[in-house]
């Protein structure tokens, strides 16, 4: 197993009443409360921090968020860039781009390009499904979101690779009459990622033969999301994926002590005790959300799983549930991993055991307000005390684990 840090760069000094009058902290927060110069000391300091992952043989992740206190990074191709160009070695996943956002995937493709360039082929592409206040923040319609999302993908795919001179893309949702970027990306072929936890997309991803990360998921949501990534191909009539096809995302944090590791980790929960909350407008009420047969239901109240569903929670439920998380409930549900090393390694270890198995750890390292310095032995201790363990964890039969 390898793994990737991330940082969102998140903005915490917003005050507590300001939080709690607001309706939502994400997209219609007014920016007056964010200083420019406390968010140019948070972008050197996590930078300085993926620059230090590159020392400690860690590979490198940045995600995009838009208008919240959750993220500062608008613009992920941006970030992307100057890790390309700071870093020496680590591997640069973008996971990503919200693509389905974006009225130009070819833009997109010639920014991913660039990035490639000057990171003489370091570069990885992971792809989000948008929801929620990131609609309002784009002025997306998010009816055909799920549409827009593979056309772009499609798109962003065949201009990244075609050499031969123009083409033209008549898609349902996007028209190009003459694509043909320049650069030309390092890469021939790149390897790409797609974060979901719904069966459904996740089966699409397994018949894409992408790599399927699930996001603070816990093991009942992430066996199942990759045994429908499994079962896709198998129904398909492919081989089977590798272990490297599968990945998780979790909340990381490594002390000295177990009780310096569990002290320092629970700061890593802001994420989710604040800076998840957010109006019905951009949740349960927002349009395309949720199946027409059930969205009703949604509006109302909890939607009822159907049977096709499964019990499914969506990500308005999942929202709900983690704002009120505890440290003990966290590192219960598999979505924080957090204590001395020999702790979080068999932490992970168990983790990886029981889900099947997965190739790469993409850890949350950093939020709220976890200082730069704790943030730094954080990264020190987890390059130079856990992940040359991981890299030597056994595969694990995931046929047995499924069926268990």
């Amino acid at each position: 197993m390898d793994a990737w840090w991330m940082c969102e760069v998140p903005y915490p000094d917003v005050p507590d009443g300001v939080l709690d009058s607001a309706d939502s902290v994400r997209a219609s927060l007014p920016n007056r409360y964010c200083d420019p110069r406390v968010s140019a000391d948070l972008f050197e300091e996590v930078i300085d921090e993926y620059l230090l992952c590159d020392e400690m043989g860690l590979n490198v992740c940045a995600t995009e968020h838009h208008a919240g206190i959750n993220s500062l990074v608008g613009s992920n191709p941006m970030l992307v860039a100057i890790l390309a160009r700071q870093t020496r070695r680590a591997r640069i996943l973008s996971l990503g781009t919200l693509i389905s956002l974006r009225r130009e995937p070819v833009r997109i493709a010639e920014e991913y390009a660039i990035a490639d360039v000057i990171s003489r082929g370091r570069l990885e592409l992971g792809f989000v499904k948008s929801g929620g206040s990131e609609m309002a923040s784009a002025n997306a319609n998010p009816v055909n979101n799920i549409e827009r999302y593979w056309e772009a993908i499609d798109l962003v795919s065949k201009a990244l690779t075609q050499q031969s001179g123009p083409f033209s893309w008549e898609g349902k949702h996007f028209t190009h009459r003459h694509v043909n970027i320049w650069p030309r990306p390092w890469q021939q072929r790149f390897r790409m990622w797609a974060a979901t936890g719904d069966p459904h997309t996740a089966a699409e991803v397994g018949r894409r033969g992408m790599v399927h990360t699930l996001v603070l998921r816990g093991p009942e949501g992430t066996r199942r999301a990759y045994a429908a990534y499994r079962d896709a191909r198998r129904e398909a009539g492919l081989p089977p994926a590798p272990v490297d096809n599968f990945a998780y995302s979790a909340f990381v944090c490594v002390g000295d002590t177990e009780e310096e590791g569990l002290r320092t980790g629970a700061k890593l929960l802001w994420f989710l005790n604040t800076s998840l909350k957010s109006a019905p407008q951009y949740a349960q009420l927002l349009p395309g959300t949720a199946p027409p047969h059930v969205a009703g239901q949604a509006w109302r109240t909890r939607p009822k799983a159907d049977a096709a569903g499964k019990g499914i929670a969506s990500a308005s439920e999942n929202a709900r549930k983690l704002m009120s998380t505890t440290v003990e409930q966290a590192m219960a549900q598999g979505i924080l991993f957090a204590g001395n090393a020999d702790s979080v390694f068999q932490q992970l270890k168990r983790f990886h055991d029981s889900v099947g198995g997965f190739g790469h750890l993409t850890m949350i390292g950093r939020t709220g307000f976890m200082t730069h310095a704790e943030s730094q032995k954080n990264i020190r201790l987890f390059g130079k005390e856990v992940l040359p363990r991981l890299k030597e964890i056994e595969p694990v039969d995931a046929a047995a684990v499924a069926a268990q």
